[in-house]
């Protein structure tokens, strides 16, 4: 059982958890390193915790953006869980499925001590962990991402199943105390076959429903702290969240509002789920226009010149080095993105008349179509001795 004491911590209070995930430390978005981003979300999140007197922070797995993480990385995670420990807030980590389970449990144990509770790997038996409020006793369980085979399932909702299964039936053999239970976990999850709103963040493919896991399998627990969608959401009417990652790693969640959520934890539960704002460092957004356009309205910005951005040009003709010169005036050009003609629809009269031209006024047509002129006379020549020689 964790009962640290920490300073400013009043214990006849309801238990205030700080809930976030898919941190993805040391994750590159488009050739720029999103390590100092990171680093300044993540203080954001330590103050956050720190001045509002969290009992505890939970982090749903994800953590690093791939296995083997760059040792900046490491050493940022590690200066975030040491400032937290020193502030006696316990840490609740699991690993998600862009990271390796054995990497997140070292020094488990010996974290412990210290107020961190990790599980990385998963094991028969749920890593659980007990605290206390003014109400009683709140067990935390962890369930760290793991694949359908390593639990000797089908499909990912089989194995959740199978590992919660084992968890109540522990708990009926010990008497099943009364309790409320927070479980951390890192799943695709679905209610009633209904998908969750995805980010295009998301590497992960889902063919078939195998990765699914249905929501009605978190029965019994209070507050279950999801990971692995990068929008906060909740899942039908449960106590079921994904927190969404805290930073933009795509210009779809350009829109979005990144968030945490601070949960407040009842006598009979789940009092309140509240949707803390995060401020970036640099915002990710899209502007369009002509490239000169831009370049004017780039000077004339006194804000958001650093942002991350993502260009739509408008210019029909070609253009050289668009995004070199969009970074005299916006430094953090991520994207260029060329504005798409307008489609054609064409009628079956017309397809037919299409299917009786020659190959080279074919060609002819597919390039004024794609560069908005006709053919000048010479390319039209290497055009009709290509033709004569691959009849040949």
């Amino acid at each position: 059982m964790l009962n640290k004491k920490y300073p400013g911590r009043d214990e006849n209070e309801a238990m205030k958890l700080l809930h976030t995930a898919d941190l993805h430390i040391g994750k590159i978005v488009n050739d720029f390193s999103m390590l100092q981003d990171q680093k300044y979300l993540l203080n954001q999140i330590k103050h956050m915790a720190i001045e509002r007197k969290a009992d505890a922070v939970l982090l749903a797995g994800d953590i690093y953006d791939r296995a083997i993480p760059p040792g900046e990385a490491v050493a940022l995670l590690d200066d975030f869980l040491t400032s937290l420990a020193e502030a006696g807030i316990f840490v609740f980590l699991i690993s998600g499925n862009h990271d390796s389970p054995e990497r997140i449990s070292f020094g488990e144990q010996l974290l412990k001590k210290a107020g961190i509770g990790i599980a990385g790997t998963c094991r028969e038996s749920l890593v659980t962990f007990e605290k206390e409020d003014e109400y009683g006793s709140v067990e935390f369980v962890l369930l760290p991402f793991v694949k359908p085979s390593q639990a000797d399932a089908k499909t990912s909702g089989e194995a959740v199943e199978k590992l919660l299964r084992g968890y109540w039936e522990k708990q009926q053999e010990n008497g099943k105390k009364e309790k409320r239970r927070v479980l951390i976990t890192h799943y695709f999850v679905t209610e009633g076959g209904r998908e969750p709103q995805l980010s295009d963040s998301e590497t992960t493919i889902h063919v078939g429903g195998l990765d699914n896991v249905e929501a009605s399998v978190f029965e019994g627990f209070d507050y279950v702290a999801l990971g692995h969608i990068h929008k906060p959401q909740q899942i039908g009417n449960r106590p079921v969240y994904y927190a969404g990652s805290p930073l933009k790693y795509s210009f779809g969640e350009a829109n979005q509002t990144k968030s945490v959520l601070w949960i407040t934890l009842g006598k009979e539960g789940v009092e309140e789920v509240e949707r803390c704002p995060l401020l970036p460092l640099k915002e990710m957004r899209k502007i369009k226009g002509s490239l000169q356009e831009l370049l004017e309205k780039g000077v004339k910005e006194t804000q958001g010149r650093e942002d991350y951005i993502q260009a739509q040009l408008t210019d029909k003709g070609e253009l050289i080095d668009p995004i070199g010169t969009l970074r005299s005036v916006y430094p953090n050009v991520m994207q260029i993105v060329r504005e798409e003609k307008e489609e054609k629809e064409y009628t079956s009269h017309e397809c037919k008349v299409i299917n009786k031209k020659e190959p080279d006024k074919l060609f002819e047509d597919f390039y004024k179509l794609v560069r908005g002129k006709e053919m000048e006379a010479e390319e039209k020549k290497i055009i009709i001795d290509m033709l004569r020689t691959l009849e040949r």
